[in-house]
């Protein structure tokens, strides 16, 4: 059997374009234009794949299939059928990949490819002593991109895991992961990174070798972006990483802050605000990158705007944070700005402390917020809380933030349970905001805080915060909080990763300053 193609077409154009795009892939082509001759070709050269036209003339794509796979010598020529109408596609009688119109040229070109590259890999098994799994694919990532791998596999639904391996400039050996399901990305991991971040990282690779293993997966999904989803935003991530790839810092620089936390906007958006966070704890760009959630290109990029605004300034050797991590939780202009604010809202004078409310979507909200809050100066938890007798569902004091010498926060529990409807605004009248606690899965927390939501933002001057704990096994919590775009401004949410303590409490410091007037 041959590596040459045999493309069986009525459609000379078509058929020249396939040709056209398998040749600049290294892969020879003949062409024919009705069934039997196409038979014929077949029959003496013995291709390695066949594109077979479904209408094709004189003997039909479907009987040109069914021909060659009951002769013992064609019975693994691998077929791809050009549907003419999109109800092609409910044909139960074909025996290899069906591809609906418009037929692009370039998409068969890629499937034919990594065809051949499947029956090399089986045909080679036990030529060179080493196991390669029927239906296994191997490769050169230059020949064939990972982005046209995954959609190759997308179409025909495979499952299975693609093993990458590179060797950087440096020298360093690198590996990679990809993890698919029915054709859908369901997970990937490299460098100590995984989900949509590490897969946006695999895709830049422009080197190195590909190994794909048929093989069962766990059915747990940690990526659950579609598939196209992903690779539109990786392959835009990757053009404009391209664009400004002389503009973004380099990864051996270190970056530190230049402007105190306290004097940034009280609006940021929740990328910024983890970069800023993370610049607490690295300085180094490399480990910046590593550390935030998002995606490589827009930690870079956001890391670039900072720069540009002179919030953030590049220098040669690492910075030390043991202050930083003792510092006071507000800065003198922050309480000064407190005190102005209690003077004029209270003309009745009023205790000494603002009031802060707290709407949890559930039981393990509070209790999350309550266990990083204790490890944070100036706060003092509620004995009741500590000791676990408060939930979700009482009306109670939480914790007080000392703010200065006689001034605090206190921070209030708002039941979200529609039998305190009644009081919602009511509590909300004289309050520097609510922070609305939302737990995963984001979506019914956030049918869970619905009511109170709604009623608090009619109040004149509301200010409403969200807090999203986040846990690694729902990567696409930020996707649902944007498609609440109604209910939420990316502004004032603050998305804080379990299983990062020393990230949340920073976020959470960045609340507790930013509540302020």
């Amino acid at each position: 059997m041959s590596d040459r193609v045999l493309i069986a077409d009525s459609d000379r154009m078509r058929s020249k374009a396939i040709a056209e795009a398998c040749s600049e892939r290294g892969v020879a082509c003949d062409v024919v234009v009705h069934g039997a001759e196409a038979l014929e070709a077949a029959l003496i050269d013995r291709p390695g794949a066949l594109i077979v036209q479904m209408g094709l003339p004189l003997i039909d794509g479907p009987r040109l299939g069914s021909i060659l796979r009951s002769n013992p010598h064609t019975e693994d020529v691998a077929v791809l059928y050009l549907a003419d109408h999109p109800a092609d596609e409910k044909r139960k009688d074909l025996d290899g990949e069906l591809l609906l119109p418009p037929v692009d040229p370039e998409r068969v070109a890629r499937r034919v490819q990594v065809l051949l590259m499947q029956r090399s890999s089986d045909r080679s098994e036990g030529e060179r002593g080493r196991s390669v799994e029927p239906g296994g694919v191997e490769g050169q990532i230059a020949q064939l991109p990972l982005s046209d791998l995954l959609e190759l596999f997308h179409t025909s639904r495979r499952t299975g895991v693609i093993v990458l391996a590179r060797t950087d400039a440096s020298g360093e050996g690198q590996s990679g992961r990809v993890l698919m399901q029915g054709g859908d990305v369901i997970h990937a991991e490299t460098a100590g990174v995984d989900g949509a971040k590490a897969l946006y990282r695999l895709l830049t690779w422009d080197r190195g070798n590909f190994v794909f293993r048929p093989e069962p997966v766990p059915d747990a999904a940690r990526i659950q972006t579609s598939t196209r989803a992903l690779l539109r935003e990786g392959l835009r991530q990757i053009k404009e990483w391209e664009r400004l790839a002389f503009a973004l810092p380099p990864s051996d620089a270190h970056a530190r802050l230049r402007t105190k936390r306290g004097a940034l906007p009280n609006v940021i958006h929740p990328l910024t605000q983890e970069v800023l966070s993370v610049l607490e704890q690295h300085s180094r760009v490399r480990d910046v990158v590593d550390a935030c959630t998002f995606p490589d290109y827009q930690v870079l990029r956001t890391l670039h705007t900072l720069i540009e605004r002179g919030v953030v300034e590049l220098g040669r050797g690492p910075v030390d944070f043991a202050e930083r991590a003792e510092a006071a939780l507000f800065t003198p202009n922050q309480v000064r700005r407190l005190r102005e604010w209690l003077e004029a809202t209270r003309s009745n004078g009023g205790g000494s402390d603002a009031k802060l409310l707290v709407v949890a979507s559930d039981d393990r909200a509070i209790a999350e917020m309550a266990r990083l809050m204790s490890e944070i100066p100036d706060v003092e938890i509620d004995a009741r809380l500590a000791a676990g007798a408060l939930s979700g569902g009482d009306l109670a004091t939480l914790a007080r933030v000392r703010v200065g010498d006689d001034l605090g926060i206190e921070i209030v529990n708002l039941p979200p349970h529609r039998r305190f409807e009644p009081i919602w605004s009511v509590a909300g009248y004289g309050a520097l905001g609510t922070v609305f606690l939302l737990s995963t899965p984001v979506a019914d927390a956030i049918e869970a805080t619905r009511g109170p939501d709604s009623a608090l933002r009619r109040l004149p001057r509301s200010r409403v915060f969200h807090v999203a704990f986040i846990d690694k096994d729902e990567e696409d919590a930020m996707e649902t909080l944007r498609q609440n775009v109604a209910l939420l401004e990316e502004g004032s949410l603050f998305l804080i990763p379990l299983g990062s303590d020393d990230k949340a409490r920073v976020l959470l410091r960045d609340l507790f300053a930013r509540i302020l007037p």
